[in-house]
């Protein structure tokens, strides 16, 4: 079935899956299809009594919960704007997009209602409590009027995070997100029988359209954690729900496989051998695969992977375990999928073709490398950034596509693989474009590392490290084991394992891709709340530009 816009999604679930659970918490309610729209309801009733209506905009800043959908649904079906807020942001960070959204009213959970100031919470008609669906706060007190949304109607205003210090607000029609229920069935089929475990936060475009529209437009029945998902949580979480389907960013998959996967077959010389052989490596990926399925409780028959590129050793690990994945491709801005793979599609390294309904074509293609920005042509495409027409203007093509800001190749037959960010790309000293993504990946393979960044110094290459402290612990055991050691020979030890990391990087990437020093960099990067590195923050060669234009001022 076809839908323009989301009041109709909702109204047909409701009536048609109004006995079914719709969402629960672990351990705390379940909220049935037909109990979701009497909800929906009393949230409309009071922003309409607050004087918030059609084309009005309401904030949403919650952790995940049933409300949250409840929040969202009776917001966009009342032809107000949602505008939700990812959690992460700060204090600033949130009376900025409030105030730069013009949003009349918040929804709010209990924790992230003190992050707003006085000053925001006075401008606004009306605060409402995400968990009971009461009113905090209310100055204003006159009926607005609500209007069923059309199509071309503004549904959403998202305030990206992205991995850049400003965020823009993202603007998304009910058509381009009700169309991803069209693009979505031929790659990712959900149904009424399916259970989900929402682990990321609803407030990001892939979790929402994914994880909570398109399984709530099928009948599925989403479960939600009150915490967030380190592995002491997930784990019994995992086993109390046996998910058939969850959708992730690459970063959990890519942790299980090096914090759990990987050392097991690196405890001993004998399997560190076998591991390095690839007949046998598939066999121990086969055994591993067979645990995994029954740590995901057993039942999961889809797990789909998109928001960030996918680390190939971890890919080739799920793909030789015949663990049941699929990758999927997008941004905020098309509301997210344009691309995809799953089962016998799966391609080691690619993002799969363009879904039914949308273009690929690659712009700017480099003659030598085959590789251009990926631009795309989808009816999920965002109308542009609120309040920000230069923005807008930037990321399409004259001909209307939009520019992802993403390079890659593409085969003869439409595989696309990502190569990276182009605003990451670093142009070397002959003029090498060299994409510190690709660097990474070699240096995230070596088992004394967790995750890494790397960027520019001074012209070279180095690498930010942060270490993975459980292999280095089993080393430093092994050498204090052999001999009394001083806390300078642990010193020059981790000096050594530093060598060693550059010495195994530069020895698998090329010429102009070699780094020059590896920096411990102490504790995880600090990253978004789909888990990419904030890589701003750890842009050396930025950081040196502003203080060289610091001291000319200062001159």
């Amino acid at each position: 079935m076809k839908f323009n816009t989301l009041y109709e999604i909702v109204k047909n679930s409701i009536d048609k899956f109004s006995s079914r659970i719709a969402f629960s918490m672990i351990g705390g309610e379940d909220v049935s299809y037909k109990e979701v729209g009497e909800r929906v309801e009393k949230v409309k009733d009071l922003l309409l009594n607050a004087g918030v209506g059609a084309g009005d905009k309401v904030a949403i800043l919650s952790s995940s919960m049933p409300n949250w959908g409840v929040s969202y649904f009776a917001v966009t079906t009342a032809g107000m704007i949602a505008v939700p807020i990812l959690p992460d942001f700060t204090g600033e960070e949130l009376d900025l997009i409030i105030q730069h959204s013009e949003a009349k009213a918040i929804l709010v959970s209990d924790k992230l209602y003190t992050k707003l100031s006085k000053a925001t919470i006075e401008r606004l008609n009306i605060v409402i409590r995400t968990k009971g669906l009461n009113v905090i706060s209310q100055r204003v007190t006159e009926r607005a009027e609500a209007a069923i949304p059309q199509p071309d109607d503004l549904a959403a205003i998202i305030y990206t995070s992205g991995t850049t210090s400003k965020p823009k607000g993202v603007m998304l029609t009910h058509y381009n997100i009700a169309m991803q229920m069209t693009v979505i069935p031929p790659l990712f089929d959900y149904n009424e029988e399916d259970v989900l475990l929402s682990i990321l936060p609803l407030s990001h475009t892939y979790e929402c359209t994914l994880g909570m529209i398109y399984p709530f437009s099928r009948g599925a029945h989403i479960f939600y954690m009150d915490r967030p998902p380190t592995a002491s949580a997930l784990m019994p979480a995992l086993a109390q729900v046996r998910p058939t389907v969850i959708a992730s960013v690459p970063l959990i998959m890519e942790k299980i496989y090096r914090g759990k996967v990987r050392p097991t077959f690196e405890k001993n010389v004998v399997l560190r051998k076998l591991y390095g052989w690839r007949w046998s490596q598939k066999l121990l990926h086969k055994v591993a695969g067979k645990q995994l399925k029954k740590l995901f409780g057993g039942r999961i028959r889809l797990f789909a992977i998109g928001g960030a590129k996918f680390d190939s050793e971890a890919e080739q690990f799920l793909y030789d375990a015949k663990f049941n994945y699929g990758i999927g491709y997008g941004l905020t801005e098309t509301a997210p999928l344009v691309a995809g793979a799953v089962g016998k599609m799966v391609r080691i390294g690619s993002t799969g073709p363009a879904l039914q309904g949308v273009e690929i074509r690659l712009d700017d293609i480099n003659p030598a490398t085959h590789q251009g920005e990926i631009v795309v042509k989808t009816p999920c495409c965002m109308v542009g950034y609120y309040k920000n027409e230069e923005a807008t203007k930037a990321v399409f093509t004259d001909d209307g596509w939009f520019r992802t800001g993403d390079l890659g190749s593409m085969d003869s037959d439409g595989w696309i693989y990502i190569k990276g960010r182009l605003k990451n790309m670093i142009v070397g000293p002959s003029g090498e474009n060299i994409y510190p993504e690709d660097i990474e990946e070699v240096l995230n393979s070596n088992r004394f590392v967790a995750e890494s960044v790397v960027t520019e110094e001074d012209g070279k290459l180095i690498a930010l490290v942060h270490f993975d402290t459980s292999a280095l612990e089993e080393y430093y055991d092994e050498f204090k084991h052999k001999m009394a050691v001083s806390k300078e020979q642990l010193s020059l030890k981790m000096e050594e394992v530093k060598r060693d990391v550059m010495e195994y990087v530069n020895s698998k990437v090329n010429r102009f891709s070699k780094i020059t020093k590896v920096v411990d960099n102490e504790g995880e990067f600090e990253k978004t709340p789909t888990k990419k590195i904030r890589r701003f923050i750890y842009d050396r060669s930025n950081k040196q530009q502003t203080e060289q234009s610091e001291q000319a001022e200062q001159k």
